[in-house]
C-alpha cells in the first residue's frame, strides 16, 4: 500500500518510531542488491531516512560507487504482518553536525547512544517512495 512520505498515518509513522532493526537494501557495482541489517531512523517532516555506519562499511562503498548523485535503496522494517518500506536515493554524510543529529535520532529511537566513532558517517536518503502495512 503506497503511502505518502511526507504525511504518514499516525499508524505508519508510530512504526518507525517502535524498535524494530531494519534491512537496508543498497546496488553492489555489478548490480546484485546487498542487504544488512541496520538501525533506521524516519523523518517525513525533512522526507529523510537515516542510517549511521562505518565509513569502512560495505554499504557505504556501495552508495559511493554509484557516483556523486548516489544511490537508489530501499530500507524496511518487519514485524509481524506489519511491515513498512522507505525508498529513495542515498548519498554519505560526512559533516560532524549532520552526524551528531543522526546519532541523536538514533539514540531516541533506539533508546541507547552509540560508543563514539571518529569513522561514523551517514547514509542520508531522500525519500520518493513509502510503502506499507503498519
Amino acid at each position: 500500500m503506497a503511502v505518502d512520505v511526507t504525511n504518514p498515518s499516525p499508524e505508519y509513522l508510530a512504526f518507525w518510531r517502535e524498535y524494530h532493526l531494519c534491512t537496508l537494501t543498497t546496488p553492489r557495482p555489478d548490480g546484485t542488491p546487498h542487504v544488512v541489517p541496520v538501525g533506521v531512523t524516519y523523518d517525513p517532516e525533512a522526507g529523510l531516512a537515516r542510517v549511521i555506519t562505518n565509513k569502512g562499511s560495505r554499504k557505504v562503498a556501495n552508495i559511493l560507487a554509484a557516483g556523486p548523485s548516489g544511490a537508489r535503496v530501499a530500507a524496511c522494517q518487519v514485524d509481524r504482518g506489519r511491515w513498512a518500506t522507505l525508498e529513495g536515493r542515498a548519498t554519505v554524510r560526512t559533516e560532524p553536525d549532520v552526524v551528531a543529529d543522526a546519532v541523536r535520532r538514533y539514540a531516541e529511537r533506539y533508546e541507547r547512544t552509540p560508543a563514539p566513532n571518529p569513522d561514523r558517517v551517514v547514509i542520508e536518503i531522500t525519500l520518493d517512495r513509502a510503502l506499507g502495512r503498519a
